[in-house]
């Protein structure tokens, strides 16, 4: 299947508008600033005023702004900023200028700052639980194939790579509806069930993202056992404002180019955005000219791994409505991805794979690929004064997608296709999830000193397939939810939290019968054609009470946290009745009918301490679940629906797990700083047929050391950069069959960037080579790690950010 987006006709579409807003801004002299706290990090949302002629702008994401076709002259700059004191300068525009303007902190400072370079600071002395808060510019500075392969360098946090385009969230070890991702407060539902179900996220369009570590089920629902990962897409821009910005990627290994444009424009109350992001991408390059697959060598053209190229296109539409005690908005996205699967590693043989057609070009999606719709639409409100709060937020999710792949007969299959099925010949599957989500939060402060928060939340989810495979039935889901959460200053230093939730849950799977008649032989060998009940009509209820209690203690440079919490899981469709072949991994999958809810029940320990150079913190936890689910293999085979894939059934097992993370940073000297990463999971099931093994996908011990070098200001480059990253990652020899032993190993990286102004424009470009030694090493999370995939060679990115400003 020929590619659809076209890497040159981006560079076509693109660089005319750019030649167009360019001639716009050739007039007069540009004023460049960049607006920074205390400690030099950029301040989103600082309002800037310039007199005489009243310019008035904002700054985005890095604390810039940009002001054009100003006549020479003095003029009087004004800096307005939530919880600092305000910035009153006198400038001589003679030419194009560049300004950084740091910001002291106010003797007095609100809490309800809404995102602000100090937001993660505030975060951190409110919130028990360890986290941590990234802005757009770190997104750009460790921008990867997806937003969870760009966040993987922060504490605690991996990802399982499938491809080159996607992947899915783990936290400490933990990953798939274990995780909770909040895009703009709705919960994000997709096919996460599956290792090769990415998730549909644009990672161009989060303008902050906020990952806590720790059982976060309290108030964002359940599945949040390990963590959550809230996106926020929707800043509200200054009134009378016109913002936008072009981002431009390319990536070497896999012949990346990606594309996104924003517009923002606000009119008084009324504000409205966009955005469009275009991405294509084509085989990515091993370090290796082949792989074994079950024993089987596959030979690699030029090392690529074929048939893995994709590309993306998403569109995102923001209305809203900003008052002095109500604020509004409705989001419209649409995620849509279509990527192949690594032709070698599908479909019941291996070895019977077109290699001349895969091989004849590097860009194209040929059997077996994906596609991926997601479409959201969300309404929020929130109203407020000075003590009350509420928000309302409800939206409508679609998730489908279609795998596709040629028509294999296997067991009673008919070996040619009937004409008369109503799915087409090579889809062989289909999932269609539609999803309603509602939400209700208030919140009531009575000063510093004490806060109530309470609110109930409810979600219908109706999921039906199609294809000639079957691994899930279709299946309806009601959930419902409750929470009320209290924090409170006991003295000034410490702040104690608690709250309790109730979850209650209905999962009805619908019968599903083989499209195909199986031969039955009776008792008096008679034999007879029936289609085969795969999947009975199945109705399970769950509920649950859960709840947390922590503390955070602040002594001067320190700050200390506890927190004890019970996180709640209802299990998935898949876990309680599936019954199929997973083509993916050549195994044949079964659920428990009778199989109950997940519980967890854990403790996290933290302490932090800054100093004017040095910073460390520290959080370990201890992790006990009395019923995690798993899928566990078995000594059985499966023949009926193909060629002997071995069985793994769904079971439940009690599981210890202990770990943690330290991050230290330390400022060498002005202009250079180092850091380091550490992080340990432990696990073992404590009971159950593995008793004694570790949990599946379990990451193993890591370390990470870092060296920034920070150059001062030159007249054409700003806020340069340079920094290299020295990954060590221990052996993962605690494995739980079919997982095979992944050896230690090590990759340097190096990253640069700097800001310099073309023509009245300001570009931000970043740059990063990973994998510079090219090694040949394996991820042990990573989707094609069982089969013997290691991680792609050395791969260089650039990373081009314009922003415009009116």
């Amino acid at each position: 299947m020929a590619f659809p987006i076209n890497p040159a006709r981006l560079l076509m579409v693109v660089l005319p508008f750019l030649s167009l807003v360019q001639l716009e801004g050739q007039k007069g002299i540009s004023f460049h600033g960049k607006v920074v706290d205390e400690n030099g990090a950029g301040l989103l949302g600082a309002s800037i005023l310039i007199t005489p002629g009243n310019y008035h702008t904002i700054t985005d994401t890095a604390g810039v702004f940009i002001v054009r076709n100003i006549p020479q002259g003095k003029y009087i700059v004004e800096i307005a900023y939530i919880g600092y004191d305000r910035f009153k300068d006198t400038i001589t525009a003679r030419s194009d200028i560049f300004r950084t303007f740091r910001l002291n902190p106010a003797t007095e400072s609100l809490a309800e700052v809404v995102i602000t370079s100090r937001y993660a600071d505030i975060r951190k002395q409110q919130e028990p639980l360890n986290l941590e808060t990234v802005n757009q510019q770190y997104i750009r500075r460790n921008i990867g194939g997806s937003l969870m392969e760009s966040l993987q360098r922060l504490p605690g946090v991996t990802s399982i790579e499938i491809g080159s385009g996607q992947s899915k969230p783990v936290i400490r070890g933990l990953g798939f509806n274990r995780v909770v991702v909040m895009e703009d407060d709705i919960k994000h539902e997709a096919q996460q069930w599956g290792e090769d179900h990415g998730l549909e996220t644009d990672q161009y369009a989060a303008e902050q993202v906020e990952i806590i570590r720790g059982p976060a089920s309290l108030m964002y629902g359940s599945d949040a056992i390990a963590g959550i990962f809230l996106i926020r897409t929707n800043e509200v821009p200054a009134q009378n404002t016109i913002s936008g910005s072009f981002d431009l990627t390319g990536r070497s290994n896999n012949r990346l180019a990606g594309m996104s444009a924003s517009l923002t424009a606000r009119r008084k109350a009324i504000y409205a955005s966009g955005r469009i992001t275009a991405i294509s991408y084509g085989d990515y390059i091993l370090p290796v000219d082949s792989v074994d697959i079950y024993s089987y060598r596959i030979a690699l053209r030029r090392h690529s791994l074929r048939n893995t190229a994709g590309n993306e296109t998403d569109f995102h539409l923001t209305t809203g409505i900003v008052t002095d005690h109500f604020k509004g908005h409705i989001i419209l996205s649409s995620i849509n991805t279509h990527a192949g699967f690594f032709a070698n590693a599908h479909g019941l043989e291996p070895r019977n794979v077109d290699t001349q057609l895969h091989d004849q070009s590097n860009r194209d999606i040929q059997y077996p690929w994906q596609e991926a719709h997601h479409s959201k639409l969300i309404l929020s409100g929130e109203y407020a004064n000075e003590k009350f709060r509420m928000e309302m937020v409800f939206g409508y999710q679609n998730n489908l997608r279609n795998e596709w792949s040629p028509y294999v007969s296997h067991g009673f299959m008919p070996p040619r296709f009937p004409d008369n099925m109503p799915f087409p010949e090579d889809l062989e599957r289909k999932f269609n999830k539609n999803v309603l989500t509602g939400q209700t939060n208030l919140f009531y402060s009575s000063g510093s000193k004490w806060s109530l928060a309470c609110g109930f939340n409810g979600e219908l989810q109706d999921n039906t397939i199609g294809g000639w495979s079957m691994i899930i039935p279709s299946f309806h889901q009601k959930t419902l939810g409750g929470f009320v959460l209290t924090k409170g200053k006991l003295w000034e230093q410490l702040q104690v939290t608690g709250g309790i939730r109730y979850d209650a849950g209905l999962l009805n799977t619908r019968a599903y019968y083989d499209w195909f008649s199986t031969p039955v032989v009776s008792a008096s060998n008679d034999t007879s054609y029936v289609h085969v009940l795969r999947a009975p009509q199945l109705s399970r209820k769950f509920q649950s009470i859960s709840g947390s209690i922590g503390m955070v203690a602040t002594r001067e440079h320190t700050r200390y946290k506890l927190n004890i919490g019970k996180g709640f899981r209802m299990p998935l469709a898949q876990e309680v009745a599936s019954n199929g072949v997973n083509y993916h991994h050549f195994s044949f999958e079964k659920g428990d009918t009778s199989i109950r809810s997940e519980t967890s029940w854990q403790v996290d320990l933290g302490i932090e301490i800054s100093l004017p150079r040095f910073a460390i913190e520290i959080a370990p936890f201890i992790n006990y679940f009395p019923n995690f689910i798993f899928l566990n293999p078995t000594f059985h085979h499966d023949y009926f629906y193909g060629a002997g894939n071995q069985i793994f059934e769904y079971t439940q097992s009690e599981v210890l797990r202990a770990g943690g993370e330290a991050h230290l940073h330390y400022v060498l000297s002005r202009h250079l700083k180092a850091g380091f990463i550490a992080e340990f999971v432990y696990s073992e099931q404590l009971s159950g047929p593995k008793k004694g093994f570790c949990l599946p996908f379990s990451p193993p011990a890591s370390f990470l050391m870092n060296l920034q070098i920070t150059p001062n200001n030159k007249k054409v480059f700003y806020e340069s950069y340079l920094s290299a990253d020295a990954v060590f990652a221990a052996a993962q020899n605690n494995i739980v069959p079919p997982e095979i032993k992944t050896p230690g190993y090590f990759t340097l990286n190096l990253s640069a960037g700097t800001v310099f102004i073309f023509r009245k424009f300001r570009i931000e470009t970043d740059i990063q080579i990973q994998n510079l030694l090219n090694a040949k090493y394996f991820q042990h999370t990573s989707y094609y790690r069982k089969i013997g995939v290691p991680e792609p060679g050395r791969n260089g990115t650039i990373h081009f950010h314009i922003p415009i400003n009116k």
